[in-house]
């Protein structure tokens, strides 16, 4: 799994890439709460992600608890099999998805 994140200010975004795990989700569980003191606004970029486990839907289960509590999360570009993955276990009626530009269209006659 790869993490890479920028932060500004009270605002952290956070790319996933890889595969999220029984491991892996331990390493992000960690790596994020340690990095979550002070922020308001966490915005998780998922373009990369291939594969999310239950280990994994927990802790963006748990980090989207915690956000609520100190601010707001945004999960964004994610790809259709860990969207499929987030539907079909009813997790994305707890996470705070956002609309894809990708997917979004408009017609104009």
């Amino acid at each position: 799994m790869d993490i890479k994140k920028i932060s500004e200010g009270t605002a952290l975004k956070v790319f996933l890439g890889g595969r999220i795990d029984a491991v892996t989700a331990l390493e992000l569980d960690k790596d994020l709460s340690s990095s979550l003191n002070g922020v308001t606004d966490l915005t998780l970029d998922l373009a990369d992600l291939q594969y999310i486990s239950s280990a994994g839907l927990r802790t963006l289960l748990k980090l989207q608890k915690r956000m609520d509590r100190q601010g707001s999360m945004k999960i964004y570009n994610i790809r259709e099999n860990v969207r499929e993955v987030l539907e079909m276990t009813g997790f994305a009626n707890f996470l705070t998805l956002a609309e894809d530009k990708k997917t979004k269209f408009s017609v104009s006659f």
